[in-house]
């Protein structure tokens, strides 16, 4: 996500930072550098060129900060408009005073609006609000379908008529339906269409006052850069919307969509989807995006992801074992299993700061999966006790595990070099493991 657009940026910045003091003909020709990073990321020209001029203004004027150097400055002003052209701020989904909240969905067709659909009311779920999913796409063929799996798929109820009916009235059914079964929440799929056209934003303008949302929020495919943009301003001109979701964020290396869609739309991004998976939807939270895209790493966002994947009784059990030195081989599977939950290495690494531009991530998220494997491979007796696993449990654990003898001896060196630390740390005194969140 963004590692084009980031490594560019960064590449622009080289000329200013390693410069002891900084003319405005050296600050022009670093802002050249990231304008065309912006124009290569399918930014909005106009969006770029507003962007350029007002660093260009903030940095000739010297904002000096006593601790920055002249280029640090200028990365920290960029950063700091990065955050207010992306709209400074999180900007959560309005919420009725009385049951249900009413959510209408919209946008083109392949969007991946039904498949948000699910993930929004995932995500109403965890926070203990049981949501009504209505499927008023009944023209594009098995879409009422592919919402029936996916509600099933996450316990979520799911209302329909079937393909071929009124779109219009089963949204009003369908949030009479939740009003009568007391649901928090209702969200409402829509029909699209390949383009934006007077037809479709008749018909969403009749659902819209037909069931009078709380939020109408408007799914665009976040690797369409431009285009999204202009998409999201057609909608807010001609329908009306609240916010902005950018689906499929996961593929796209520019960031184009992202950094125009409130600019040109002015609707804030409220949603980020960022994978397939049901889990796999961020709030959009600007300041964050800034960092992750200048390569500062998002901490915030990565405490907030381990908060929900660590079980805290599993976490705390964890403790005790690594006190009383009795951590095992099973213990230490479960506690990578609980890790990998929290995305690839790859997406984590954007997360820490200083680890963004880190190559190689892939080889080492195969070795996990790899001990992942081999610990499987093993008997429970093999896993509590690992000194017990001679020469010949060795070749059966990697035939099992399609390794190498040479990758066990190595998980088991480790192994061994973790459980000496534990018992290190064991006479030091009382220990608390990094990841507890209590």
């Amino acid at each position: 996500m963004f590692e084009d657009l980031g490594e560019k940026l960064n590449r622009s910045f080289k000329g200013l930072l390693g410069r002891g003091k900084l003319s405005e003909k050296n600050i022009e020709s670093g802002l050249r550098e990231i304008r065309r990073s912006l124009l290569e990321a399918d930014v909005h020209y106009k969006v770029a060129k507003d962007f350029i001029q007002v660093v260009k203004e903030r940095s000739v004027g010297q904002e000096v900060l006593g601790n920055l150097r002249p280029g640090q400055q200028v990365v920290r002003i960029v950063h700091e408009e990065l955050v207010r052209l992306m709209g400074s701020a999180f900007t959560d989904i309005s919420r009725s005073r009385s049951a249900p909240t009413v959510i209408l969905l919209v946008g083109l067709q392949g969007s991946g609006k039904t498949t948000f659909a699910a993930k929004l009311a995932r995500r109403f779920q965890k926070s203990g609000q049981q949501p009504l999913l209505v499927a008023g796409d009944t023209a594009r063929p098995a879409a009422v379908e592919q919402l029936k799996i996916l509600g099933s798929e996450i316990d979520v109820r799911v209302f329909e008529k079937g393909s071929g009916a009124d779109p219009v009235e089963v949204a009003a059914e369908g949030v009479r339906e939740a009003r009568r079964l007391n649901f928090p929440v209702v969200i409402v799929d829509s029909r699209g269409r390949l383009h934006v056209d007077g037809e479709l934003m008749e018909e969403l303008r009749k659902t819209r006052d037909a069931i009078a949302p709380q939020e109408t929020l408007l799914v665009v495919d976040g690797m369409s850069g431009q285009d999204a943009a202009r998409v999201a301003r057609s909608f807010a001109d001609d329908l009306g919307i609240d916010g902005v979701v950018l689906t499929k964020l996961d593929g796209d290396a520019r960031g184009g969509a992202a950094l125009s869609v409130r600019a040109v739309s002015g609707k804030p991004i409220k949603f980020v989807s960022v994978g397939e998976k049901v889990d796999q939807l961020e709030p959009f939270h600007p300041d964050r995006m800034a960092s992750r895209i200048l390569g500062m790493g998002d901490v915030l966002t990565l405490a907030e992801k381990a908060q929900e994947v660590f079980d805290r009784k599993q976490t705390e059990k964890m403790e005790r074992k690594i006190r009383e030195a009795s951590f095992t081989l099973e213990d230490f599977r479960d506690q990578l299993r609980q890790v990998k939950k929290l995305g690839s290495l790859d997406d984590l690494a954007q997360m820490i700061p200083g680890m963004g531009r880190v190559k190689g991530l892939e080889a080492e998220e195969g070795r996990l999966t790899a001990i992942e494997a081999m610990i499987n491979s093993m008997t429970p007796e093999e896993r509590r006790i690992p000194r017990i696993i001679d020469g010949s449990r060795r070749k059966r654990i990697s035939r099992g595990s399609g390794t190498q003898v040479k990758d066990v001896n190595r998980l088991l060196k480790e192994f061994e070099q973790v459980q000496k630390l534990m018992k290190t740390m064991r006479k030091r005194g009382p220990f608390r493991m990094p990841m507890s969140l209590g």
